[in-house]
C-alpha cells in the first residue's frame, strides 16, 4: 500500500512539474514574442491617410506601381519550398566576411566630398559635402519582426550602432524587415537627432515606436525636402511593402541625395523599368550610384534586379560609379552567395562601368575608388 501510494505521489509530482515547465516554456515564447505586434509598425489614420490617398501612386486602397507587376511568378515544374530546403545553391559564405572599420575620413575640400561606407545589406553611409546620409539602416541579428525566427546575419555590423558618427539625415526605402528595423530605429531615436525621410505612410511604423513627429517627413514620389544644405528627393521605384498580412498599405522609393556640387542615387528594392531613365533624366547626372544587385529570382522578376539589369539602370541613371548593395549580409533568395557581385563584375567590365565593391565597412572615396580585387571569392 505505501507503495503505491509513494508511486501515486510521484506521478502528481512529475505532472505538476511537467506542467510548470510548460507554463515556464510558454511565458519563456510570450517574453521573447512580446515586441512582435510593435515590431509589425503602425496602420495609417487621420491625417496621415488623407495624405496618402491623395497621392497619385495611391488607389483601391493601396499604393502602385506605375506598371503591372507581380510579385511571384508561377514557374510550372518548379517548387521553390523543395529548391529551399534541398537546393545545391551555395547561400553562404564558407568562411567569415572580412570585415574593416572605416578609415579615417580624407581631409578634402568639404565643398568636394564624396564617400561611401557600406556596412553590409542595404545599411549605407553617404558623406556629401560634409554632411551624412544613413539609408536603410539594420543592425539586429534577424530582418524579422521575431528574434527567433527569420533570416540571420552572415557577418557581424562592422560597427556598432552607438560608433556612428553625428548623422544629417536617416532615409528609408521602404517598410520591408531587411530595410525597416524596430530597434535599429529605436536605437538611433536616443543616439542622433537627424529627422527620418520615408515614403507616404511609412511614418505610421516610426510614430508606433516613439519617434516624434518633427523627426519624420514623409515624402511621395518626386516630393523633395532640404536638410543640412542637401536636397533630398523621393523618387520612384517598382516594388512592394508589407510587414504584416496587409500588402501594399505604405509607399516605397529610390532617392536622390543632392549637395551643391555632388549627387547619389540610391535605388531601394526595385525592379529594373523605364523609371530609371527618367530620374536620369531630371536629377542625373550622379556622381555615384548605390544599386541593388542580390535578392533576385525568375520567380519575382518585376521587383527585384538582377546584375545585369543593375548596370542598364546604371546607365539610365548617367552614373558615375557604381557601388553594389542588397547582398552578402541576409540570405534572400536562392543563388548562390557571391553569385550577385560575379555576375555584376563580369558585365561592368563588359560595358565599361567603373566599379567599386567595398568589404563591409570600407570607407570608398568616390573620385578614388579602390580596385576591385575579388575578396568575396576566397570567401565564397
Amino acid at each position: 500500500m505505501a507503495r503505491a501510494q509513494n508511486t501515486d505521489v510521484e506521478r502528481s509530482l512529475g505532472r505538476r512539474m511537467r506542467g510548470a515547465a510548460g507554463l515556464a516554456a510558454l511565458a519563456g515564447l510570450a517574453w521573447v514574442a512580446r515586441d512582435v505586434p510593435a515590431a509589425l509598425g503602425g496602420r495609417l489614420s487621420g491625417a496621415r491617410a488623407e495624405r496618402a490617398a491623395r497621392s497619385p501612386q495611391f488607389h483601391d486602397g493601396t499604393f502602385h506601381n506605375q506598371a503591372g507587376t507581380r510579385t511571384m511568378v508561377a514557374e510550372p515544374g518548379r517548387n521553390l519550398l523543395r529548391e529551399l530546403i534541398f537546393g545545391k545553391q551555395k547561400r553562404r559564405p564558407t568562411t567569415p566576411v572580412p570585415l574593416l572599420r572605416p578609415s579615417e575620413r580624407a581631409g578634402a575640400d568639404a565643398a568636394d566630398e564624396l564617400n561611401i561606407v557600406w556596412y553590409g545589406h542595404a545599411s549605407t553611409l553617404i558623406e556629401i559635402e560634409g554632411r551624412r546620409v544613413l539609408l536603410d539602416p539594420v543592425w539586429s541579428e534577424r530582418c524579422s519582426p521575431s528574434g527567433l525566427v527569420g533570416p540571420r546575419r552572415l557577418h557581424e555590423p562592422p560597427v556598432g550602432i552607438d560608433e556612428l558618427p553625428p548623422l544629417d539625415a536617416i532615409l528609408i526605402s521602404h517598410d520591408h524587415y531587411d530595410h525597416l528595423d524596430m530597434p535599429t530605429v529605436r536605437a538611433l531615436l536616443t543616439s542622433q537627432s537627424a529627422p527620418f525621410l520615408v515614403p507616404l505612410g511609412v511614418g505610421a511604423h516610426l510614430d508606433r515606436w516613439g519617434v516624434p513627429a518633427e523627426r519624420i517627413i514623409e515624402l511621395d514620389w518626386s516630393e523633395s525636402h532640404r536638410v543640412a544644405g542637401l536636397e533630398i528627393t523621393a523618387t520612384a521605384a517598382q516594388h512592394f511593402s508589407g510587414r504584416g498580412l496587409r500588402r501594399d498599405g505604405t509607399l516605397w522609393s529610390s532617392w536622390v541625395v543632392a549637395g551643391t556640387r555632388r549627387k547619389a542615387f540610391y535605388t531601394g528594392d526595385s525592379g529594373y523599368f523605364d523609371g530609371y531613365a527618367a530620374i536620369g533624366a531630371e536629377h542625373g547626372p550622379f556622381d555615384v550610384t548605390l544599386m541593388q544587385i542580390g535578392a533576385y529570382d525568375r520567380a519575382w522578376p518585376t521587383i527585384h534586379m538582377f546584375p545585369e539589369e543593375a548596370v542598364d539602370a546604371h546607365v539610365d541613371l548617367r552614373g558615375g560609379l557604381f557601388v553594389p548593395v542588397h547582398w552578402a549580409t541576409f540570405n534572400l533568395a536562392l543563388h548562390d552567395w557571391s553569385e550577385p557581385v560575379d555576375r555584376l563584375w563580369a558585365e561592368a567590365k563588359a560595358r565599361d562601368v567603373r566599379l567599386a565593391v567595398p568589404r563591409p565597412g570600407e570607407r570608398v572615396v568616390v573620385d578614388e575608388p579602390p580596385a576591385v580585387d575579388g575578396w568575396w571569392q576566397a570567401v565564397a
